[in-house]
């Protein structure tokens, strides 16, 4: 079963009317993230990919360990389950501004589907070597979907 095509409109739509569901005052179904927190944690995704200075890259070893064991359970249509384990970069202690963290993820969804799948299509991710369109498509709305639905949304 395919998961829905976040480069197209249809898709980048629904997810932002999800998004737009959330208030400040939405508490998560499950998990310690305040709903700004997800926003921003949900972020880190796009920021790998549009602002790719602002994390370091695995090294060679790590690497490899990501793309053997870790690269197959994110790029695959599996949904996501409660408690998977956080990558340090996406793990976000501090209080954030809920406003702002909607408005960037919002700008994230519409820039990806912008770019379209021809743009991520051979592109390499951050820390799983060359993906297809495929796999980054599995990737962005696996992510999306599971935080979205622990927030209800």
């Amino acid at each position: 079963m395919a998961l829905p095509n976040v480069f197209t409109a249809e898709v980048e739509e629904t997810l932002i009317k999800r998004i737009n569901q959330l208030t400040p005052e939405t508490r998560p179904q499950w998990g310690k993230m305040s709903v700004s927190q997800m926003l921003a944690h949900c972020c880190v995704s796009y920021e790998y990919v549009f602002e790719e200075d602002k994390y370091k890259k695995p090294n060679f070893f790590m690497g490899l360990i990501l793309k053997a064991f870790v690269k197959g359970n994110i790029v695959n249509e599996q949904p996501y389950k409660q408690g998977l384990p956080t990558a340090p970069d996406f793990i976000i202690k501090d209080d954030k501004d809920f406003e702002q963290e909607q408005q960037r993820l919002v700008g994230f969804i519409r820039k990806t589907r912008q770019m379209g799948e021809s743009y991520f299509d051979g592109k390499p991710s951050h820390s799983f070597g060359v993906l297809n369109k495929t796999e980054w498509n599995n990737m962005f709305y696996k992510h999306l979907d599971h935080h979205l639905k622990q927030f209800g949304a």
